[in-house]
Parts: C-alpha cells; sequence; structure tokens
C-alpha cells in the first residue's frame, strides 16, 4: 500500500487530472460507491442497510453503494438529505440509478442494522447540524460505515469540526489516505480504514508530487550490520547528563542508542555525577565533562550527540550547548527537553542534520509566532526556520524536514505518555544517525520503533522497558523487510 497521504485539494485535482486522461468523473463515482458496496459484503452477512445520501459527491458515492448492495440482494434502502431533483452533475445520474426504495432524511432515524454515512466527505468546512449532527451522536459506530470520512470530520486536519462527527467501525477512501485518516483523533472515528483503488492512473497521483507521508519501514532502510561489521563502524553516540541527581534521562537517551545498534554509548558526564553515573552504567561508557570545551568535543568526536534530556537550564549549561552546536567540523546532534528551552526563541539557523524534538509546549516556546492548529504545516514551517530537522512530538507524531517534506507517525500507544520516554526516543534517532541514516530517516524511523516499543508493552509501560523491548521488534522488522537471514 502507497504511503502518500494527499489533501483534499490534492483529490479534487485527481479527479479533475484522471478525467482528462480519460476517466469520466462519473466512472469514478461508480468505482467508489461499488468498493464501498464490496468492502461491506466482505465484512458482514446480509441484513438491512440504511445508506444515508447528502447533496453532493459524497451522496452520489452513497447511491451506487447502495444499487450494488440491492443488486446483490441485500436489503438496502436510500435515505436522502436533499430532494432527488436537487442533485446535480454526476450525483444526480447516480440517483437516477437507483430504483429501490429512498426515504427523506429527516427527524425519524432509519429502521436499520447498518448506517452508511455518505452525507459529506472529507471536504466539510461546517459545523455538522440538524438531523445529520442528531445521528452522528446517537448511532452507534458497530454500525456506520463511513464514505471517504465520517461526517463532521475535517479532512485537512483530522478534527471533528464543532468536536461533533460520526464514529464508524469502516471507512472506505479513495486512491490514497487524506491526514484525516493517519491524525490520531481521526483515525479514533475512521475505525478500520480501508484504502480502495477506483482506477485513477497512477501518473495522475504521481503528478500530485506527494510531499505528505504515513510513517512506515518502506520509507526508510534500517542500517542492519554488514557480516563483517565491528563496533567502529556500527556509530559512537553520546549524550550529555545533567548534574548530580539530574542523570537518569542520559542513562536512558545512551541505552536507547546502544540497543538500537550504536556500536559505541557515552555518557558525557558532569564532574559532580561522575559517581553517579558510574554506579549505573556498564556496557555504556562514561567521559568526564569540566567545561564547554568538553561539549564542542563531543560534538566534534560523537558521529552523533543528544544534547538535553535533563540537562539543565540557566547560563552555563546555555555556554555548553553552545559550544556543542558550535564545535568546528561536528556531527548531527539531537536537541530535546531543556536544550530546547535553551534554545527558546529559535532565532538562528541549526545544522541541516539536527534534529529538534519538542513536544507541543516545547513547540509553544521554540516558535511562539507558528500556530500549532495545523500540524503539519507547523512543523513544516519550524522545520524551515531552523534550518534543520523537525520532530513534533504527540499522539500522531510529526517529523518535518526543510524542503516541505513531512512524514507522520502513526504507531505507539497513550502509554508512552510516561516520564522518561522522550528521551528514550532522542537516544533512539541519534543511535541510528550515528550509524549512518539521515537525520530525516532516523528521526523517522525512531519514532516508528518507539511506537511500535509501546504497542508491543502495553499497561504497566515504563521508560526503562523500552530498551529492553527493542530487540523483539527489530527480529520483527528484520523478518518483513527481508533482512532476517542476514542479522540472525
Amino acid at each position: 500500500m502507497s504511503s502518500e497521504i494527499i489533501s483534499v485539494a490534492q483529490m479534487r485535482a485527481i479527479d479533475a487530472a484522471a478525467a482528462a486522461a480519460g476517466v469520466p468523473t462519473l466512472t469514478l463515482m461508480e468505482n467508489a460507491g461499488a468498493a464501498v458496496a464490496h468492502a461491506i459484503m466482505a465484512r458482514f452477512s446480509p441484513r438491512p442497510v440504511a445508506v444515508l445520501c447528502g447533496p453532493g459527491n459524497n451522496g452520489g458515492d452513497g447511491w451506487v453503494a447502495a444499487r450494488v448492495l440491492h443488486e446483490a440482494g441485500w436489503p438496502a434502502t436510500v435515505h436522502s438529505l436533499v430532494p432527488r431533483e436537487a442533485l446535480h452533475g454526476d450525483a444526480a445520474l447516480a440517483a437516477a440509478r437507483w430504483l429501490g426504495d429512498t426515504y427523506p432524511l429527516t427527524g425519524e432515524t432509519p429502521d436499520a442494522a447498518l448506517y452508511v454515512d455518505a452525507l459529506f466527505g472529507a471536504g466539510l468546512t461546517r459545523p455538522l447540524d440538524g438531523v445529520a449532527k442528531r445521528l452522528a451522536l446517537s448511532l452507534p459506530r458497530e454500525r456506520v460505515i463511513a464514505v471517504d470520512t465520517p461526517s463532521g470530520l475535517e479532512g485537512d486536519t483530522g478534527r471533528a469540526l464543532d468536536d461533533v462527527a460520526f464514529q464508524a467501525a469502516l471507512t472506505i477512501t479513495f486512491v490514497r489516505k487524506k491526514p484525516a485518516h493517519v491524525f490520531a483523533a481521526g483515525r479514533a472515528l475512521c475505525g478500520e480504514i480501508v484504502v480502495a483503488d477506483i482506477g485513477v492512473p497512477d501518473r495522475v497521483v504521481s503528478a500530485q508530487n506527494t510531499s505528505i507521508f504515513e510513517n512506515s519501514s518502506a520509507l526508510w532502510r534500517f542500517p542492519w550490520p554488514r557480516v563483517d561489521a565491528h563496533k567502529h563502524a556500527r556509530g559512537h553516540v553520546i549524550s550529555a547528563s545533567g548534574g548530580h541527581g539530574r542523570t537518569g534521562a542520559a542513562r536512558l537517551s545512551a541505552r536507547a542508542a546502544l540497543r538500537v545498534g550504536a556500536g559505541l554509548s557515552t555518557v558525557l558526564s558532569p564532574s559532580d555525577a561522575m559517581s553517579e553515573n558510574a554506579a549505573q552504567l556498564t556496557a555504556i561508557m562514561l567521559r568526564e565533562a569540566k567545561g564547554g570545551e568538553d561539549y564542542a568535543r563531543a560534538a566534534s568526536e560523537a558521529h552523533c550527540l543528544v544534547i538535553g534530556p535533563a540537562f539543565g537550564l540557566g547560563d552555563l549549561y546555555k555556554t555548553h550547548l553552545d559550544a556543542a552546536l558550535n564545535a568546528p567540523k561536528r556531527f548531527p546532534i539531537v536537541l530535546d527537553a531543556d536544550a530546547l528551552t535553551l534554545l527558546a526563541p529559535m532565532t538562528y539557523k541549526l545544522d541541516p542534520r539536527d534534529v529538534l524534538t519538542p513536544h507541543l509546549g516545547e513547540f509553544k516556546r521554540l516558535f511562539p509566532d507558528i500556530s500549532a492548529e495545523d500540524r503539519i504545516a507547523a512543523a513544516r514551517a519550524a522545520s524551515v526556520r531552523a534550518g534543520a530537522i523537525v520532530l513534533l512530538k504527540g499522539p500522531d507524531t510529526l517529523i518535518a524536514h526543510p524542503d516541505g517534506r513531512a512524514v507522520i507517525n502513526t504507531t505507539g500507544s497513550p502509554y508512552l505518555a510516561t516520564a522518561g520516554s522522550g528521551d528514550v526516543l532522542a537516544g533512539l534517532i541519534a543511535g541510528l544517525i550515528g550509524q549512518g541514516m539521515g537525520s530525516f530517516a532516523a528521526a523517522a524511523a525512531g519514532a516508528w520503533l518507539h511506537g511500535k516499543c509501546g504497542e508491543a508493552l502495553g499497561p504497566g509501560l515504563i521508560a526503562e522497558d523500552l530498551p529492553e523491548i527493542l530487540p523483539s521488534i527489530l527480529k520483527a522488522l528484520a523478518k518483513e523487510t527481508g533482512a532476517a537471514d542476514d542479522v540472525r
């Protein structure tokens, strides 16, 4: 399945371009409606179906779905929000081909076992009202099948307009997913998502030059070790520790970097925390930092430096951070937690290989003039401002590149919302960069792996668990990508 994500405007452009390429829009509608009907028939036994049709093309898809179901012997009825004579274009033509029972969609809830929500698609820009709003609030989701998106769900943002939208057990969309299908809030309303091929030529989709993708292992190549690998060839990651009593976060990052494959992992520790760190470290090495020159040296020697987790705030720590950022011929730096606060507000360009990993609060401090309402636009704008990779954390973590590419991560679990989880993520990204992955790919892969660890662990998860479950996640990834024979 393609990982491209298209906007509502791009879908409209695809429809128009497909028609220009010789695929009539009515054919696309017929194919879409048939795809909805076939998805229903593949999952349910015959039962009464009420197809709720709106005034536009989404409703037209519904009229076709009803006809295909009826022709297959299903007891389907159409319940239209507007009179048939008020329809226009392809929707009117699709409705004219329906010979079954038709009812006005008024105050009464149709009596049926399943409900097909073909009222409004992803392009809806105003909140639901009237009977549509009442049905959205009353129909049980396990009996609702949505066409394109559940009505009330904004296609480009994944937000329920006025917090009211249908909830579906199954959503059938067409050609490619839209942002609403991958953002966490939208996914929660869509249920199972089916992407149907409706006959649009691939060249028409490619012409949109899509730059937003759903995160998956198909987007990046994991740096599996070669048969002749040795530790120095697998990269060295250094994680900067906080002072006495603030050392655990850097150790979490360092352990994650080692678990994800870095050949060497070191904690860079202030003098007052050396004994504290030494008591907790075994495979991870320890180095003392006495001043800014030690942070600059680390940035120039390690293949990736993690700085920020419980690092410390104030002028001294800002001096140490600046020394690392301005080190000559330095390697990439993953900036998290306190480093983000020290940088706020972001006023200068970083190295394009650097990765910023803010959660929403940190993002607002770093980029106070960039609205985070549209998360894709926000992450992209922030990446351009910083001149580096921005990973905006959340239930739908976004990774943005200054060139406009963006990846939406869909792996994860709410149990990842726990202390230290972000420190592990920073270490995973650094460990992948240290092994030679590009920073954008490493941020995407790190977020995906982090989410998979959260899914595997579930309730009771604490941050220390994440690096320990990682080997099983990597083994599954090796098997999935065909690399298993090389990494036994």
